[in-house]
């Protein structure tokens, strides 16, 4: 499947924010819109134009392609509730982006690299697809066979460091982490209007 390898920064540039999981960069030197014309004075943006940057921050953020996003967009719009808000629910209950938030990467791609080189284990059998959703419950593991690598050994460290939502447990002794509850729409970690993106997409699905 393809996947974006360019300048992750142009891609933040490009929605105004940083995407913490795309890149390790705090803050954005230059918080304005790459190319020559990226410093003029700019027109306010119109409505379809601010739903589709709060579409490519979801998108870019969580590694997912476009064809991929819709899928998930029309399963939201099907379940009960706020589509907007299971939409965030299920693009955090990927195992990329619980791999992340457990702090054994850096970032989703790296997440990503480690779940298809079978490194991590759900229930204490291996999964190599990112995309997989994690369900409550679930344990969340580093495969016993990895453990000992030296850049497994460093992520472990690393994770040992972070601070992570209140959903999820992890026990750096054991390389071992656990979804408790359903992740929180709060607990996104940048500003998203998902209602915006929702309304994106109304009137091509």
């Amino acid at each position: 499947m393809a996947r974006y390898r360019g300048p992750r920064l142009k891609k933040c540039r490009a929605v105004g924010t940083v995407l913490p999981g795309l890149t390790t960069v705090a803050t954005l030197d230059r918080p304005y819109p790459p190319g020559e014309h990226g410093t003029r004075r700019r027109p306010k943006p119109s409505d379809y134009k601010i739903r589709l940057i709060e579409k490519q921050k979801a998108r870019w953020h969580f590694g997912v392609l476009e064809k991929q996003f819709q899928n998930y967009v029309k399963k939201a719009s099907k379940l009960k509730g706020p589509s907007g808000a299971n939409l965030i629910t299920l693009l955090q209950s990927r195992l990329d982006n619980i791999v992340w938030r457990l702090g054994l990467a850096r970032t989703i791609p790296a997440a990503r690299q480690l779940i298809v080189h079978g490194h991590i284990e759900i229930n204490g059998k291996r999964v190599d697809r990112p995309s997989y959703q994690v369900a409550p419950g679930m344990e969340i593991g580093v495969r016993e066979k990895s453990r000992n690598k030296t850049f497994i050994q460093e992520a472990m460290g690393y994770a040992a460091t972070q601070t992570r939502p209140a959903w999820l447990d992890f026990d750096p002794s054991k390389a071992l982490g656990k979804m408790n509850s359903t992740p929180e729409r709060a607990d996104v970690p940048f500003e998203l209007q998902e209602s915006a993106i929702i309304e994106f997409y109304s009137q091509k699905l």
